[in-house]
């Protein structure tokens, strides 16, 4: 009889290698590795090798970076998503696009489960499962860091490391590893060791070589720059006049972004499984895509609209953030977001300086700014009657006065 087969998110770091290995021992079943490319650069070098000598049957290795900045990044930047504020959901955003190619992947191998290196103390582990949930609720999902078994056989990183030495398993880490790291098109985090202190400072001067994407804000040119982004229907199709693909916009802006010292978050986040936890985030290139964004529609979009859709920014975050991105309201929201984006077309111009994103100038084909009704001037259209103001106020004004009238009469 065939083996089980099992189609493993692998990333080549320590957890999963190890995973990797434990998994077809403890199941006696087929391991079959899948690493998406969305953005990771160099972290994907000799993983090909390293899994099939750590026992993998075959890996996958797939360049998702289009899809990922089209299907994914665009609508949500549509959307105008930011988690508590601050959090560009880099790496919330990505976690669905990865969960469904493992899905596609185990399908068409004949898979019977997935697995994933996520522990159970963070996010990841809901975002994989309920994207597998919305997608094959058929399959079995194997999580190793939520398994007693697993846990008492690796208590701790230098179990791991002991573990891969022995099995011959290539490993980079050091039991002291000082932060943790994820990287991806949209940004990188940096998370634990030192981090988990919320009073350490991740901008002094001596942590400056943390940081991979941009340079500190301060060692940023001081000279500012100008730049002009096309926006399409909501997404942004060209800088500097060059016309681009979703990709190629967040590679430029990404090395443009980084110069300047633009896009750095560190804050303390609420978890979806109901913990806090510090997060230090660097997106360039998204920071600047999100500004641009905004400002194009506060041209040509109507107020209504964008204040209906600006309502359901937080749940529309917090449903990415916790992984609902195949969930039915998140696919509702973003029919509505989509029809709001048809006019969102024209050019942004920002002046990028030490850290900081400024407008420059917005200009549409489709504006819905008109000077000669907005000017303080004489109105050379007659299309507004000062006079008219005083009726409206009055209306607006009628519920305040019973309402305080009220209150007055109670109080004799």
């Amino acid at each position: 009889m065939a083996k089980e087969k099992i189609v493993l998110a692998y990333s080549g770091g320590l957890d999963t290698s190890v995973i990797l290995k434990w998994l077809k021992e403890t199941y006696d079943a087929e391991i079959i590795a899948f690493t998406a490319d969305i953005g990771q650069k160099d972290e994907l070098d000799g993983l090909e090798e390293k899994a099939l000598q750590t026992g993998a049957s075959k890996i996958y290795i797939d360049d998702l970076r289009e899809e990922f900045a089209k299907d994914f990044i665009n609508p949500m930047f549509q959307a105008g998503a930011l988690y508590e504020g601050q959090y560009l959901l880099g790496t919330s955003i990505a976690r669905p696009l990865i969960a469904k190619r493992m899905v596609e992947i185990a399908r068409a191998e004949g898979a019977t489960a997935i697995a994933h290196g996520a522990t159970g103390k963070g996010n990841d582990q809901v975002r994989f499962e309920l994207t597998a949930a919305a997608l094959a609720p058929e399959l079995s999902v194997i999580a190793p860091w939520r398994l007693e078994q697993f846990r008492e056989e690796f208590p701790g990183r230098a179990e791991m490391i002991a573990y891969a030495e022995k099995h011959g398993i290539p490993v980079t880490a050091s039991a002291a590893k000082p932060y943790s790291t994820d990287r991806n098109l949209l940004h990188i985090s940096f998370e634990s060791g030192m981090l988990e202190d919320p009073w350490f400072d991740a901008a002094s001067d001596e942590n400056k070589g943390m940081y991979v994407l941009s340079v500190a804000p301060e060692d940023a040119p001081d000279q500012a720059e100008y730049i002009e982004l096309e926006f399409d229907k909501g997404d942004c199709v060209a800088i500097n006049g060059n016309k681009l693909s979703p990709l190629q916009v967040m590679e430029t802006l990404n090395e443009i972004g980084g110069k300047h010292g633009i896009g750095r978050v560190d804050m303390v986040e609420n978890r979806f499984v109901g913990m806090k936890s510090r997060g230090v985030y660097e997106t360039p290139g998204g920071t600047i895509l999100f500004t641009a964004h905004r400002k194009m529609e506060s041209l040509t979009m109507d107020r209504d609209v964008m204040h209906l859709r600006d309502s359901l920014i937080t749940k529309y975050a917090t449903l990415v953030y916790n992984g609902f991105w195949f969930a039915p309201e998140r696919l509702a929201i973003q029919a509505l977001v989509g029809e709001s984006q048809k006019n969102v077309t024209g050019t942004v111009r920002l002046k990028l300086y030490k850290g900081n994103v400024m407008g420059a100038g917005v200009k549409s084909p489709v504006s819905l700014y008109n000077p000669d009704i907005a000017t303080m001037e004489a109105d050379p259209t007659k299309a507004y009657d000062q006079g008219d103001a005083t009726g409206f106020i009055r209306l607006n004004a009628l519920r305040l006065k019973v309402s305080s009238g009220v209150e007055q009469n109670a109080k004799k």
